[in-house]
C-alpha cells in the first residue's frame, strides 16, 4: 500500500516524530565520507565497517572517535585484535593523541585462559562471563556516545557457532541501542564469503577495499553497501591513506553541480587561430589540442592561458608530463612570462605524478579549483599521462566524461592536450577522445622546400561554425603565428604534401633575407 495512504494520525507519537524530524547525524571526522553519507552517520545505530587488513578500518575508527572528542562526546575503543599500545602507535603515526578516548582491551592475558574462552558476549538470558561484564561496566560508567568494536573476526572464532555468533551481535546491538550509542563494528573479512547475516543486522555497511597493481601504490576504495533511511552517494569512491588519516574523494556527479553562465567566446590571443575556431574558445566547452610531440600544442595552450590571465581571469594548469621549471623557461623564451601571474595568485601550475594520484583525487582537485578557487580556465597537459599512467583505474574514460561535463556546466574553458605517435605519415593515437571533445584543434608536421613545417586546422566544433581551411603554424620568439590557408598544397595532413602554387610560407621572408646576405 502506498505510504501516503497510511493514517499517520493513528501512529505512535515516536513514529510521527521520526517521520517529521530528520535523523541526527554523527560526523565521521572525514569530510569526504560525510559528503558521501549526506552529512554523517545517523546517530544511535550500529554500523559494520569491513575490509581486508590494511584497508584503513582502524584509522577510520580512530578518526570517528577523535571527531566525537572535538564535539565534546565520549568515545570508547573496545579492542580484541590490537593492544592499547599498538593503538597509541597508530595514532602517533598520524600526529594524534588519544587523550580523552577510553581504550578497553577485551581480552588480556587472563582472558586468554581456557576457562574464559566461551564467556564472551553471550545473550542477556545466559550468564555473562567476566569479560562481558567488564564491557558493560565500562559502558555504564562512561556512557559513551561513540563506540568502536575491533574486531568481529576474533568474536566469530570465540563463538564457534553461527547461531551463537548472530545472537551475540544482536545482543550487542540492543545493548548499545538502549544507551543511544553510535557503534562501528570492524570486520577484517576473514570468514569465507560475505557475511550477509551480519549485513542484515547492521543499520549500515561501509566497505573498504584495496588493490595492488603491477606498478604504483596501493589503490584504496570505499563503497556504501547499505545505509537504512539515508540518501547517500553510491558507487566506488577513491580513498587515500597517509599521515593525517583517511581522505575520501567522493565520486563526481556532474548533475549535482548545474549552474547558469553567460554563453560567450574568449580569444586565444591569436586572431588567426580565433578565426579558425569560429570566433575563439567558447565558455562551457572543452577543446582538444591533438598532434605529434613537439608540434606546439602546449605552447598554443599557454598562449591562450596567458591571454585569459591578462583579461583578469584565474586559471589552473595541471602538468603531468614536463617539470614546472622547464615549462616556465620555455614560456619566458617565447614572450609568455608566467611568474607574475603565479605570484599574484591568478595562475596555479601543479606538477602532478599520475602514478601517485587516483582519478577521484584528481577530479576533486579540479572541482575545488573551480568551486573554491574560482578558476575559469582549466588545462590538463597531457591526457596521455593522465589516462595511461593509471591503467589499473576502473572506468577512467567515464570518469573523464563526468569531469568534463561538470566543467562545461560551470562555464569553464577547458583545454586538453593529447600527443599522438609519429612525426609525419602514419600518425596514431592510443586513445580516442574525439567523442568527449567539443572542439578539436589538429596539429601536423609536413615537409616542404627541404624544411619541417607545421600546420593547424580545426576539425570539429560543437559551439560555432569553424573554418575548414588548413593554415601554416609556427612557434617563434614572439609566441605563436598562424599564417594564411595552405591552398596551394595538397596532402598536408599526410605529412608529405604536393606544392601547386606560389603562396609564400611564414618562413619565406627570412629565407629571402638570408639568401640576399649570402649573395
Amino acid at each position: 500500500m502506498p505510504t501516503e495512504n497510511i493514517p499517520v494520525a493513528n501512529s505512535p507519537a515516536s513514529v510521527r516524530r521520526s517521520i517529521a524530524e530528520p535523523q541526527a547525524r554523527a560526523a565521521t571526522g572525514i569530510e569526504g565520507l560525510d559528503n558521501v553519507l549526506g552529512g554523517g552517520l545517523p546517530r544511535g545505530h550500529l554500523y559494520l565497517v569491513e575490509g581486508t587488513p590494511g584497508a584503513g578500518k582502524t584509522t577510520l575508527g580512530l578518526q570517528f572517535l577523535l571527531e566525537g572528542r572535538e564535539q565534546g562526546e565520549r568515545g570508547l575503543y573496545v579492542t580484541l585484535s590490537e593492544t592499547a599500545e599498538e593503538l597509541h602507535i597508530v595514532a602517533n603515526s598520524h600526529g594524534w593523541t588519544l587523550e580523552g578516548v577510553e581504550l578497553f582491551e577485551l581480552v588480556n592475558e587472563e582472558g586468554l585462559s581456557p576457562s574464559s574462552e566461551q564467556s564472551i558476549l553471550y545473550p542477556a538470558e545466559v550468564e555473562l562471563g567476566e569479560t562481558t561484564r567488564g564491557i558493560m561496566s565500562v559502558v555504564e560508567r562512561l556512557s559513551p556516545s561513540r563506540v568502536i568494536f575491533d574486531s568481529l573476526s576474533e568474536m566469530r572464532l570465540l563463538a564457534q557457532d553461527p547461531l551463537r555468533y548472530r545472537r551475540q551481535i544482536l545482543a550487542l546491538k540492543h545493548f548499545f541501542a538502549a544507551r543511544d550509542c553510535t557503534v562501528l563494528l570492524l570486520d577484517d573479512k576473514s570468514s569465507a564469503g560475505a557475511d550477509l547475516q551480519l549485513h542484515s543486522i547492521a543499520h549500515g555497511v561501509l566497505g573498504l577495499d584495496q588493490a595492488t597493481g603491477v606498478y604504483g601504490p596501493v589503490r584504496r576504495h570505499l563503497r556504501i553497501a547499505k545505509m537504512r533511511g539515508v540518501r547517500y552517494r553510491g558507487g566506488e569512491h577513491d580513498v587515500h591513506l597517509d599521515t593525517g588519516g583517511l581522505q575520501v574523494f567522493p565520486r563526481l556527479i556532474a548533475s549535482e553541480y548545474k549552474s547558469q553562465f553567460i554563453a560567450a567566446v574568449a580569444s586565444t590571443g591569436t586572431p588567426a587561430l580565433d578565426a579558425l575556431l569560429g570566433g575563439g574558445l567558447a565558455r562551457g566547452s572543452n577543446t582538444l589540442f591533438i598532434g605529434p610531440s613537439g608540434v606546439g600544442k602546449t605552447t598554443t595552450t599557454m598562449s591562450a592561458v596567458v591571454e585569459a590571465l591578462r583579461r583578469g581571469e584565474k586559471a589552473s594548469y595541471y602538468l603531468f608530463d614536463e617539470g614546472l621549471g622547464t615549462l616556465l623557461h620555455r614560456c619566458a623564451s617565447l614572450g609568455l612570462p608566467l611568474e607574475g601571474f603565479i605570484d599574484n595568485g591568478q595562475l596555479e601550475v601543479l606538477s602532478l605524478d599520475p602514478a601517485e594520484m587516483s582519478p577521484g583525487q584528481f577530479a576533486n582537485m579540479v572541482r575545488d579549483a573551480v568551486k573554491v578557487r574560482g578558476s575559469s580556465v582549466i588545462v590538463i597537459d597531457s591526457l596521455n599521462a593522465y589516462l595511461q599512467a593509471m591503467p589499473g583505474a576502473k572506468f577512467l574514460l567515464l570518469q573523464m566524461h563526468e569531469l568534463l561535463s561538470f566543467l562545461n556546466q560551470q562555464g569553464v574553458i577547458t583545454l586538453l592536450v593529447l600527443a599522438q605517435h609519429g612525426i609525419v605519415g602514419d600518425i596514431r593515437s592510443d586513445l580516442d577522445l574525439s567523442y568527449l571533445s567539443d572542439s578539436i584543434v589538429l596539429f601536423r608536421f609536413f615537409e616542404a622546400r627541404g624544411q619541417l613545417l607545421r600546420a593547424v586546422s580545426v576539425v570539429k566544433s560543437r559551439t560555432s561554425r569553424h573554418e575548414l581551411s588548413i593554415r601554416e603554424f609556427r612557434v617563434g620568439t614572439g609566441g605563436i603565428e598562424v599564417g594564411p590557408a595552405l591552398t596551394d598544397f595538397e596532402g598536408v595532413l599526410a605529412g608529405v604534401p604536393t606544392y601547386r602554387g606560389s603562396i609564400p610560407l611564414l618562413g619565406d621572408e627570412s629565407l629571402l633575407a638570408l639568401s640576399g646576405r649570402e649573395t
